[in-house]
């Protein structure tokens, strides 16, 4: 056979190359594509031993592999209704552009009823991560079996007008379930971490490494970005009921805390508490036996229904009661905006990651976050002292 011209070669090289990346294109292009349903989990198909994701499974040893193996067994979570959609969208696509689309963080979603077709959608289409869609159990959301329904009615009627959702039932029940439910839910039941979001939130800053592992990392408990001063009229009698449970439970008490400062050195109450709008917290302290304890201490008193404790001073007092200093930490470089305030970062290697709005500085002139840095931990028998004291009211 004569020799092939080296023009004939060089034809039949691209023939072939052009054959291969014909191929290509047909295996990428042909292939099933991923069903965006496929990711999304509800509490019905979801079981409490393990819960499937995208085929795989959160177990106790391992988190489901989303394109990350370094993530840990944490997840965004909301409690949040249908009607909240749009609220809901807009805060993810934050998350997302401000800190998940580098990491693919599970988000978590509950509602006391069932999840609409739309709102599953519309949550599904602005984000990559696994979506979990969960109902609350009935035994967690409504009455508490310490109140009675006409002396609720009272209250109702009673703080109508003395407060911000001063006549609300349904805001009750939301503070009650917050504040002593959300991390017994199934879906929550594998995490070690959770960060609360809500709808209608702005993130200003971009987040440039894990929140979650700076936690695990510097044993930090509880995080938080804004401390307002609560409404005294909401927690009248919080105070009174807590020291009682320290009176009764002291060997929950460490042998050093930070409850100064939410209680002064005269045994009142600072009101000061962590917005919980936003939380990043390490679940086994939701989870333990102390604050398991102090919460049904509370829910018995009934102050959830007839006062209107919020889940916010109700986390707050116990962080400080049971937790110390250094293990809270101000989030100072995440940026956020609940409607009503807002605080960015002064600090300018911190604010250079921010695009904030002009007076969003909350936080360089609350008093709640002076007391923060001015104030430090006290000893047991100090803390001890103080619940002893005759209450004061503030």
């Amino acid at each position: 056979m004569p020799p092939l011209s080296s023009r004939f070669k060089r034809t039949l090289v691209a023939f072939i190359a052009l054959l291969g990346l014909f191929s290509l294109y047909s295996c990428t292009h042909n292939s099933k594509p991923i069903d965006a349903k496929s990711r999304i989990v509800t509490s019905e198909n979801a079981h409490t031993d393990d819960i499937s994701i995208t085929g795989q499974k959160y177990t106790n040893t391992t988190l489901a592999d989303h394109g990350n193996s370094n993530l840990l067994r944490a997840a965004m979570v909301a409690l949040v209704r249908n009607k909240e959609l749009q609220g809901m969208r807009a805060t993810v696509r934050q998350l997302e552009d401000r800190f998940n689309r580098n990491y693919g963080y599970p988000y978590i979603f509950l509602n006391d009823e069932e999840f609409t077709e739309e709102f599953k959608e519309g949550i599904q289409s602005v984000t990559n991560a696994p979506v979990y869609f969960g109902k609350l159990p009935e035994e967690h959301w409504g009455l508490s079996q310490y109140v009675t329904e006409d002396k609720v009615k009272e209250a109702l009627e009673y703080n109508r007008n003395r407060y911000l959702y001063g006549g609300s039932y349904s805001y009750r029940l939301m503070c009650r379930y917050q504040s002593g439910f959300v991390y017994k839910h199934p879906l929550l039941k594998d995490l070690d971490y959770y960060w609360r979001i809500e709808p209608d939130v702005n993130y200003y800053c971009d987040i440039p490494y894990d929140p979650f592992k700076y936690m695990r990392d510097n044993e930090l408990i509880y995080g938080f970005t804004i401390t307002p001063l609560e409404n005294g009229k909401t927690v009248e009698t919080l105070w009174e009921h807590t020291r009682k449970w320290m009176i009764e439970n002291p060997d929950f008490l460490q042998e050093k805390s930070f409850i100064h400062w939410v209680v002064n050195e005269k045994a009142v109450y600072t009101r000061c508490h962590f917005w919980s709008n936003f939380e990043i917290v390490d679940l086994s302290f939701y989870r333990s036996e102390a604050y398991e304890s102090y919460f049904q201490y509370l829910d018995r008193a009934g102050g959830f229904f007839y006062e209107r404790w919020g889940d916010a001073p109700v986390h707050s007092m116990a962080a400080a009661i049971l937790l110390r200093k250094e293990q809270i930490h101000w989030f100072e470089d995440i940026g956020y905006r609940h409607p009503g305030i807002g605080s960015c970062p002064n600090k300018p290697d911190m604010a250079a990651r921010c695009v904030c709005p002009p007076n969003a500085n909350y936080m360089y002139r609350s008093h709640c976050n002076r007391r923060y840095g001015e104030v430090n931990n006290i000893l047991k028998h100090q803390a001890l002292e103080l619940a002893h004291m005759p209450d004061q009211k503030h």
